[in-house]
């Protein structure tokens, strides 16, 4: 933790990805990776018939949640760039998703993470990447001034 502490204020990083606002998104994710991957594990195991198409998307959710949880804990500039572009993916994700759930509901004969844009997890899965979005932006470093060393 010292070492992360030192490289903020040694180079021009941003806010510590692990603390305070970062580390609730990051338990979040983690809560969202274990329900998603318990879910379509469960669903694709038992009645993968029933739905295909649902519980494949309920296992990919769950892989993206896992990705952007794993690149969140680690840390770094390009973990901060790879969980940006996997949150964006998760949020086309979750409008493609929702809107197709409202449109041809006929697809989805049970409900995916995703489904309804989230409905089923109080829409936690719509906020969940605009608020990772949000604190990654902030999340990141200062320019660097050509002057200093």
């Amino acid at each position: 933790m010292a070492e992360g502490t030192a490289r903020r204020t040694a180079g021009s990083a941003g806010p510590d990805l692990r603390q305070g606002p970062g580390r609730l998104l990051v338990t979040l994710y983690g809560v969202f990776t274990v329900g998603a991957a318990s879910r379509s594990v469960y669903q694709l195991s038992t009645r993968f018939d029933e739905a295909p198409l649902a519980y494949v998307l309920s296992a990919v959710a769950a892989l993206v949640y896992a990705f952007i949880t794993v690149s969140l804990v680690r840390g770094g500039e390009g973990a901060r760039r790879v969980a940006l572009v996997a949150c964006a993916a998760e949020l086309v994700g979750v409008l493609t998703v929702g809107t197709w759930t409202l449109i041809d509901p006929s697809a989805f004969p049970d409900a995916t993470v995703w489904s309804d844009y989230g409905l089923g997890y109080v829409f936690f899965p719509l906020i969940l990447p605009v608020t990772g979005l949000l604190w990654l932006r902030r999340a990141r470093p200062a320019p660097r001034e050509e002057g200093r060393a």
